[in-house]
């Protein structure tokens, strides 16, 4: 199982990280895609692949509203080719990037058919746009593997259509293992649906992590986006009934009490109805003795890779740096 990790991009600052982030041994970075709240993250993707040499880079997670199918499409390929092939395209229906510019998420049939041009796109093949046939017309120009696509999946329709449309899906659900097995095996069984060999759909998670030795210290770290990411299943639509009753309750009260001018952060009001029984139901906190079992249990259900969300996004630098030194040194060596 491959491990990486999502950081923030912060101005003049990509390269050095993304060198730290090499250095420690992660297998990949992502930066979230968030134009009111980080810097341009494909500029910053760009700047991280010229300072790096091994480290797989992508966004973490585009969207299908910001940004047309094509321009998407091209500035995946432009990294690819100035990473020499270690890009990694990471899409979502939108959260932050649209609530900020005064939209909704992506209504689930709008963004499959966004996901298919884009594969397109990225193979060579034409677009039909309005009785034009649009490709990416300097692609055959360049020597590049395609670059993967991955899907930041919490329900099951959107896991249907990663597991239609994508290269891989990346579940944004927590880290206990029965409900991720479920969804897993959902995936696998849309994939089979489709027509597809669901051995060819690689699968991943999200996982939120913080290694402290103070496990009180390291669940308030997580906390508030542990409440972000919980909060993917409170999504308008979503039927809370089929969620497991830890993750349904959360639900249920984020749906009412999430601020969104307060995302990702820890010590606000919202994350007061986050309590310390979920944060290790859902998350990992704690000690390298107490994550690593939960992270062999996510690899033995066949995951292919984990994408680390290090902590809220009022973190201290120090406790970040304390948390992804152990995770460098008391989890990644067991996984290489």
């Amino acid at each position: 199982m491959e491990i990486g990790v999502i950081m923030p991009p912060l101005p003049r600052r990509a390269a050095y990280i993304a060198r730290m982030i090499e250095d420690m041994g992660f297998a990949a970075m992502l930066f979230p895609d968030s134009q009111n709240l980080a810097p341009d993250v494909w500029s910053e993707l760009v700047l991280a692949a010229g300072a790096t040499k091994t480290l797989k880079l992508g966004p973490g997670v585009s969207n299908s509203l910001t940004r047309d199918p094509a321009v998407t499409a091209c500035a995946a390929l432009t990294l690819q080719v100035e990473s020499e092939g270690r890009a990694v395209l990471g899409m979502g229906r939108g959260d932050s990037s649209v609530q900020r510019i005064g939209k909704r998420e992506d209504k689930v049939a709008s963004f499959a058919a966004y996901l298919d041009a884009v594969q397109r796109y990225l193979r060579g093949d034409a677009v039909e746009r309005d009785g034009f046939a649009s490709q990416l017309e300097w692609l055959p120009h360049v020597k590049v593997p395609k670059v993967p696509l991955f899907v930041a999946a919490t329900g099951r329709r959107v896991i249907e259509v990663a597991a239609r449309c994508a290269d891989a899906v990346c579940l944004a659900a927590g880290a206990d293992p029965t409900h991720l097995g479920a969804l897993i095996a959902h995936a696998r069984e849309a994939a089979r649906a489709s027509g597809r060999n669901p051995d060819t759909l690689r699968l991943g998670a999200f996982v939120n992590c913080v290694i402290h030795p103070d496990v009180t210290v390291a669940r308030d770290a997580l906390r508030g986006t542990v409440a972000t990411f919980a909060r993917f299943s409170a999504f308008k639509g979503s039927d809370l009934a089929r969620l497991p009753e830890p993750l349904r309750r959360a639900a249920q009260y984020l749906r009412e009490h999430y601020d969104m001018r307060e995302h990702t952060r820890s010590g606000v009001a919202h994350t007061a109805g986050i309590g310390d029984a979920f944060v290790d139901w859902f998350a990992i906190a704690g000690p390298g003795a107490v994550a690593l079992p939960r992270f062999r249990a996510l690899a033995d259900l066949g995951l292919d890779f984990c994408y680390v969300v290090a902590g809220s996004g009022n973190i201290s630098r120090e406790l970040a740096a304390t948390s992804l030194r152990g995770l460098a040194e008391e989890i990644l060596p067991q996984f290489r």
